[in-house]
């Protein structure tokens, strides 16, 4: 197998990295998402970003083997489309991504759910080693999950593991999905913005967006949320305290119902916030688990920023550009 390409497509920032026929990372770029302009200025910034990634490997992008981008929102692995990705700038429709992406790059093409692709790759190179089963809950723009059973990605009719839409509090806060109490609504980064911003419009203090400014960040990043949280911002640590503790519920409801051997922690929050969070959040679970004497292990996602992009990079080309 030669180099390939893998692109994660998130609501804040695009990565891209060429992997090697074993795997291992020969480039990579990282770019923020644009926030106007729809899906074109989205694809625009992909390929940009993944041409990068292969300059640093020394790598034409016609030489690779294939692409993989593993995406938010509906995304038909089929056709190659992308539908209703809320946390992406103006994308409600559905857009071909394979086939602009493959016009524009003149490689084969592959997509993915996102958090599929990066479930899948914790699973075969990282932290779900060991497991025959899992939950992997990737906690960033917003909340998404991948469940692992005897090591396969169970994926049920299309859309197994979203676990951000678990319902955690009945008539609860509004969601981005237009439900009304998922865990999303606590946890995900865009609901935790909003949240923020609305307390500080009513005058509470917090040094929220001053951080933003300070590093010329159009929404607050994960960086943001993190120094916030190290100048112990009172408002930051309330709604970070309130997403964990939402973690807590959904994922001990997802153990009690599939008893699976581990929980992974991943995503742009998550990975930011690193080990003390990851063991807050079992902390969380703990009193909700139904067999609290034999929790699951709770690790850290062990590929880092570049799972997701990884895990993009194993999606099996289509078979009309695939290179014998």
């Amino acid at each position: 197998m030669r180099a390939r390409g893998g692109i994660d497509l998130g609501g804040t920032k695009i990565q891209a990295v060429i992997a090697g026929p074993r795997h291992g990372v020969l480039g990579q770029a990282r770019r923020p998402t644009p926030t106007a302009g729809g899906p074109r200025a989205v694809i625009k910034a992909m390929v940009a970003t993944l041409t990068e990634a292969a300059g640093q490997a020394g790598i034409e992008v016609s030489a690779l083997e294939g692409v993989g981008v593993g995406s938010p929102g509906e995304v038909d692995g089929e056709t190659g489309t992308v539908a209703n990705a809320g946390n992406l700038p103006g994308w409600t429709g559905s857009y071909p991504v394979r086939e602009e992406l493959e016009k524009q790059l003149g490689v084969a093409v592959a997509v993915g759910n996102d958090v599929s692709v990066a479930t899948e790759a914790e699973a075969r190179l990282g932290a779900g080693r060991p497991y025959n089963s899992f939950v992997g809950v990737f906690w960033g723009t917003g909340v998404g999950g991948g469940l692992i059973f005897d090591r396969q990605l169970w994926q049920g009719r299309g859309f197994a593991g979203e676990i951000g839409h678990m319902v955690v509090k009945l008539g609860g806060a509004p969601c981005p999905c237009g439900r009304r109490g998922c865990l999303e609504a606590y946890a995900g980064r865009a609901s935790m913005e909003r949240k923020a911003r609305k307390r500080h419009a009513k005058g509470e203090k917090t040094v929220l967006l001053k951080i933003m400014r300070e590093h010329d960040r159009p929404r607050m990043t994960s960086g943001v949320w993190a120094r916030a949280l190290e100048r112990e911002d009172e408002l930051a640590l309330r709604i970070v305290n309130r997403a964990v503790e939402a973690l807590g519920a959904g994922i001990a409801s997802v153990i009690n119902l599939l008893d699976l051997e581990a929980v992974i922690i991943g995503g742009g929050l998550g990975l930011r916030l690193g080990q003390p969070y990851v063991e807050r959040i079992e902390a969380a679970m703990f009193p909700h688990l139904f067999v609290d004497q034999r929790p699951p292990a709770v690790h850290l996602a062990e590929l880092g920023d570049l799972g997701g992009a990884i895990g993009a990079s194993l999606l099996p080309a289509p078979p009309v550009l695939a290179v014998a």
